[in-house]
């Protein structure tokens, strides 16, 4: 994981509201400039990315939970819906207004499924979406957005109808070294430089700085005139409200992809909040934090702005700058709105080399390759990293992103699918019963096979345990009771309480008696239900391994 500030110690409410206004100012400095580079990922005008932002602000500083939490545009939210507009067919031509508007639609949508999610009370669903995989895929993101700032930060353009995936851009610019323009490149190099100098000071809004010097330079210096592109002119946000227009066939296509938005907003979101509320004591409601999110999401869309979620990079800052709750947001929100009342006109003289640099200082920490490292040191979970890595580099965000979804659901499905079922034997007469192979002083009870399996019992992995709970005791002529422990399930499905039918049959004609232990209190009442006359009689049915061995060791 990311190194993460450390918990802060009591403070009076006075030091505490100055520490907000201080973490505040610090988080809108920011936030601006990752508006308008996460708008150019989005291929939106930048006032789409001001309204996600003032509203994501708002909405979460009303319903929120986390004290941290900043939620705005994030670099992966805004390619992602970019890259899935794309693929829906609404880019194809160059009407901007129907891309514009099937992208709204694609937000409202996502926004809608994460809501509906939170009412269902399923904010755990985003844990199947494993860390490995999460960190590859930011990773492999990060690589892939910085490599696209290299036509703005040299000053050089593709050409039309050319592919814009990294490779094919790295061999471009590589092949094309003549086009590259000489002052874009030292501009660029020249804010790199200021924002890494200014980065000793992690409370100093770096970026912020570089844009609004680098804005001045441009005016006074006219870098326009010398080759050097400029943003362009910016709209102030109208925040009025209105669906987007769009056909039916459209909204279903993009209700497609919709749910793959809505796990990366969650899953991203989700991740910064909780990090942070662990080094920080607090307690979060995942159910809370779905259903807010979700409606940032919609207002957002609603009022014609963009995706939002809280990513690491400002929620992190908000923290490292001493914020010590929500006001911190509201803040940021009331230096924005006063930033754009006054100073919006200026910002298209903004360089374009200058805000490409922004991007990848945004993006810093997601480029450290520091927490691929650990993952790859503890000898786990190597395959979905580096699957998720090469899914986004090699297929690109949208197909990366579901590529990398499903590979977490695989390694769920085969660890669950493919149980592994352990013999207990009494650990040395103290009635604690322990895997055999892993202790010396553990024996098997005489005439009892006692198995546990190490997953819970459900429709994918059941009849495998039957098999070969069937197949140990085969193996044993003198087994009278299997005793099956099912203390790693908390409920039965109907193919788990079938397969134990059919297993309590079997056993039966070898002559053999089928009990359960540690049965909880929903398995134990489906069973009863289901077949009172023989599993389900209370003599069937243990708390305790010990309690079963006791009652059926035989003398």
């Amino acid at each position: 994981m990311p190194d993460l500030p450390a918990a802060p110690m009591a403070q009076s409410p006075g030091a505490a509201r100055w520490h907000d206004v201080g973490a505040g100012l610090c988080v809108a400095g920011l936030l601006i400039p990752e508006a308008v580079a996460y708008a150019g990922l989005a291929r939106l005008p930048v006032v789409h990315a001001l309204t996600g932002l003032m509203v994501g602000l708002a909405v979460y500083a009303l319903f929120g939970g986390s004290r941290f939490a900043i939620v705005s545009p994030t670099s992966s939210t805004a390619i992602l819906s970019a890259a899935a507009v794309a693929s829906a067919g609404a880019a194809a031509g160059v009407d901007r207004q129907a891309y514009s508007q099937a992208l709204f639609a694609l937000v409202l949508l996502a926004g809608a499924v994460l809501m509906v999610l939170a009412a269902a009370r399923q904010g755990q669903l985003s844990a199947f979406v494993s860390r490995p995989v999460l960190r590859g895929f930011a990773f492999a993101l990060a690589i892939t957005i910085a490599i696209k700032q290299l036509p703005d930060a040299m000053g050089f353009a593709l050409p039309a109808g050319a592919p814009s995936d990294p490779l094919h851009l790295l061999l471009f610019a590589a092949g094309h070294v003549p086009a590259w323009h000489g002052l874009t490149i030292a501009v660029a190099l020249l804010a790199a430089l200021a924002i890494a100098g200014l980065r000793r000071w992690p409370q100093v809004p770096a970026s912020m700085l570089v844009i609004v010097a680098s804005i001045v330079a441009a005016h006074l210096l006219n870098l326009k005139a010398l080759g050097v592109q400029e943003v362009g002119a910016v709209q102030r946000p109208s925040l009025q409200p209105g669906l987007p227009d769009l056909p039916l066939a459209e909204w279903l296509r993009l209700g497609e992809l919709a749910f793959g938005l809505a796990v990366l907003v969650f899953a991203e979101s989700w991740g910064s909040m909780r990090s942070l509320a662990l080094v920080h004591g607090d307690t979060l409601d995942a159910n809370r934090e779905l259903m807010v999110t979700g409606a940032c999401n919609v207002v957002s869309a609603l009022l014609q702005g963009m995706p939002v979620g809280a990513g690491f990079s400002a929620t992190s800052a908000n923290a490292s700058a001493g914020a010590v709750s929500r006001w911190a947001g509201v803040v940021a929100l009331v230096v924005i709105v006063a930033a754009l009342a006054f100073a919006l006109p200026a910002l298209h003289l903004l360089p374009r080399p200058v805000l490409a640099v922004a991007v990848v200082a945004a993006l810093w920490h997601a480029l450290n390759p520091r927490p691929l490292l650990a993952v790859w040191r503890m000898n786990r979970d190597r395959v979905l990293l580096v699957g998720a890595v090469a899914a986004v580099l090699g297929f690109g965000v949208l197909y990366g992103m579901l590529i990398a979804i499903t590979l977490s659901l695989l390694a769920t499905l085969r660890r669950f699918g493919q149980p592994v079922v352990h013999e207990l034997g009494e650990l040395d007469a103290s009635r604690n019963f322990v895997v055999l192979d892993h202790h010396q002083g553990a024996a098997p009870a005489p005439g009892l096979l006692v198995l546990r399996p190490e997953e819970p019992l459900f429709f994918a992995n059941a009849e495998r345990v039957v098999a070969d709970v069937i197949e140990r005791t085969a193996r044993r002529a003198d087994v009278r009771t299997v005793v099956l422990s099912l203390e790693e399930s908390a409920d039965l499905d109907s193919t788990a309480v079938e397969c134990l039918l059919e297993l309590d049959h079997r056993l039966r004609e070898r002559r053999v008696l089928l009990v359960l232990s540690r049965v909880k209190e929903p398995a134990r009442e489906l069973l009863r239900r289901c077949d009172p006359q023989r599993l389900g009689r209370d003599d069937r049915l243990y708390w305790s391994v010990a309690d079963a061995v006791q009652a059926h060791r035989q003398p």
